[in-house]
């Protein structure tokens, strides 16, 4: 059977690789973001801002025409002040989508991807005291007693699907390990420029973050995870309306890949020392730095701001509890997917030289 994916969020670091992967095997694919990548090959670039409906009812058209799009994999969202902001653009984004498409009558699955703030919390009470919960993290947890946008991002997915009769998946990755420029939450790549900061300025490589997180089992999801498991549910008819938690399948602690990080850089690897030192303070003033060794070494990109979220890896790193994701509920359905973390980072680190976004 013909399968069109209209993949939203195409230029970030979670639908990139989902459209890749997708493309690879053989689908249709449209991309959406404000600004579609142009470097994928068969990729069909559609223009839109989902916040304004008549312009994204007109830039589907324009790029679909009569045809109509399968399956639909969001994996975009935009970051606002508060909770409160966050639930009304956030669901909106969702629900102007799947309200343009109603009409077409041809969804036949949705995919949404949100993250482990599900069980975590807001970012306005982030793994905080008496909010914290069981680990390994699973998905029959219920949901916590506070205000999230992506709950709210679910419950547009739920009513879409009663209302047009689509079914759906709800994808949870941890931290995504992943190239893309611009992305809003972004780990690997923050390490990266970080501990690229470090060897050229002969600063120590100091992990920012909690003693629970430096001694504690972790995981993180590598962005090919979740591409795979975002094409394995959309094939799978057993994987209908239900929710997967998605990591690499392996646990390791920051102890441990933190020493094996800096080698990689050939920098000092300076450990926890008894005081959360958060990174968003300690490359505070850096952004004049990284346009100087963008400028010496030719790089791609000197925005600091376009490679590094330092506050997000703030937020990973700097959790009171460790956290490790269970994968069981997919395991079960016959996802066997595995992929080695240090890999992740690796292979990270070497496309980003490659691609000329670091020294």
């Amino acid at each position: 059977m013909q399968r069109s994916a209209l993949v939203v969020g195409a230029s970030g670091i979670g639908g990139r690789y989902a459209a890749r992967e997708l493309l690879a095997n053989g689908w249709t694919v449209y991309g959406l973001a404000r600004r579609p990548p142009r470097d994928l090959p068969g990729l069909i670039p559609v223009t839109a801002d989902l916040l304004e409906v008549v312009g994204l009812e007109a830039a589907l058209a324009e790029a679909m025409g009569n045809d109509a799009p399968t399956h639909v994999f969001i994996t975009t969202w935009m970051r606002q002040d508060s909770e409160a902001e966050n639930i009304r653009v956030n669901a909106l984004l969702v629900r102007n989508l799947l309200d343009a498409l109603s009409s077409r009558k041809s969804l036949r699955h949705v995919a949404l991807v949100t993250g482990l703030k599900h069980y975590l919390g807001p970012f306005e009470a982030y793994a905080s005291s008496g909010t914290l919960p069981d680990t390994p993290l699973r998905e029959s947890q219920p949901r916590l007693p506070l205000d999230n946008f992506y709950y709210a991002q679910e419950d547009e997915v739920y009513a879409a699907a009663a209302r047009d009769r689509f079914t759906w998946t709800i994808h949870r990755p941890h931290s995504i390990v992943g190239m893309a420029v611009g992305n809003a939450m972004n780990l690997g790549t923050t390490l990266a420029v970080y501990a690229s900061i470090c060897k050229e300025t002969g600063r120590p490589f100091q992990f920012p973050g909690s003693e629970a997180q430096w001694n504690g089992l972790s995981d993180v999801t590598d962005a090919r995870m979740l591409a795979r498991q975002l094409r394995w549910a959309a094939d799978c008819d057993a994987a209908r309306n239900e929710a997967f938690n998605i990591t690499n399948g392996d646990y390791f602690r920051w102890s441990w890949l933190w020493r094996r990080l800096a080698a990689w850089f050939g920098v000092q690897a300076e450990g926890f020392n008894g005081t959360v030192q958060p990174l968003e303070a300690a490359m505070a003033e850096d952004a004049g730095l990284w346009s100087e060794i963008a400028r010496r070494h030719h790089l791609q990109e000197a925005d600091l701001s376009r490679l590094a979220s330092p506050w997000h890896t703030d937020l990973d790193l700097g959790r009171p509890i460790e956290v490790m994701t269970d994968m069981a509920n997919s395991r079960r359905l016959g996802f066997a997917a595995w992929q080695a973390t240090e890999d992740s980072f690796f292979d990270l680190f070497a496309a980003l030289r490659a691609q000329r976004l670091i020294p």
